[in-house]
């Protein structure tokens, strides 16, 4: 199953007014593996951008003035999402806006449904959590998902923070990870790895009378059963 989690940016809201797609980012999952490869482009949209746009996402026209124009990058970008599944949060925002591009391009050149089918992880948010905000951030917070990079916009970052909300979203932690050799049990997981030791834990032992209180809710146990089981394991010793 190959599914690509893909997010866009844009010079403003509706492509019928003149505004144009300028980044997409999109990770690859086959079998709810992230595989590493990824598809990064900016897009000059030869236009102006308004500063409101650019206060969400930082692109700015000179920025995007030396970066190919989509049509450029069309052909690559099909290739790469073609006979996946795309995961995308607001999907009908983005892939109208593709659309759009695709019949700016010139005749004949399709649209996303010709290419993948598409989930949309907001309409998913919404049946999950009724009556709450389901926004990127929000899903974050709620599957308590580090997006503290998140602090614009940005099309390969969203990719990849929506693709941890996903995968929580549809299972949580779906894999273990097993040794140094890479090997795992077959499926993907949103957890990351993190070298415990730069986080050295501390021991804290019991108190005398933390463990008094425990040796009387052993004996008030005895007495209700055939023995409290940590003293039959351990022959009695604590």
């Amino acid at each position: 199953m190959r599914q690509i989690i893909l997010d866009t940016e844009t010079t403003g809201i509706e492509p019928a007014a003149g505004h144009s797609v300028i980044e997409i980012g999109c990770v690859e999952m086959i079998n709810r593996r992230l595989t590493g490869r990824t598809y990064h482009r900016y897009i000059n949209p030869q236009r102006d951008i308004p500063e409101d746009a650019i206060a969400i996402h930082g692109l700015t026209a000179e920025f995007l003035s030396d970066k190919p124009v989509f049509k450029e990058v069309m052909a690559e970008f099909k290739e790469f999402i073609r006979g996946a599944e795309l995961i995308i949060h607001n999907a009908p925002f983005d892939v109208g806006f593709l659309n759009h591009e695709f019949t700016l391009a010139g005749p004949g050149n399709g649209r996303i449904s010709d290419l993948a089918t598409v989930l949309d992880t907001l309409a998913m948010a919404r049946s999950m959590r009724p009556g709450q905000r389901n926004t990127l951030d929000a899903l974050c917070k709620n599957y308590m998902i580090d997006n503290s990079q998140r602090t614009l916009h940005g099309a390969l970052l969203d990719s990849e923070i929506l693709a941890d909300v996903y995968l929580m979203m549809t299972g949580g932690q779906t894999s273990l990870v097993l040794g140094h050799s890479g090997e795992t049990d077959g499926v993907a997981s949103a957890v990351r790895q993190v070298d415990a030791s730069d986080y050295p834990l501390p021991v804290i032992r019991a108190s005398t009378q933390e463990l008094q209180a425990h040796e009387a809710m052993l004996d008030r146990i005895d007495k209700k059963s055939a023995g409290a089981v940590w003293r039959v394991a351990t022959g009695g010793e604590q």
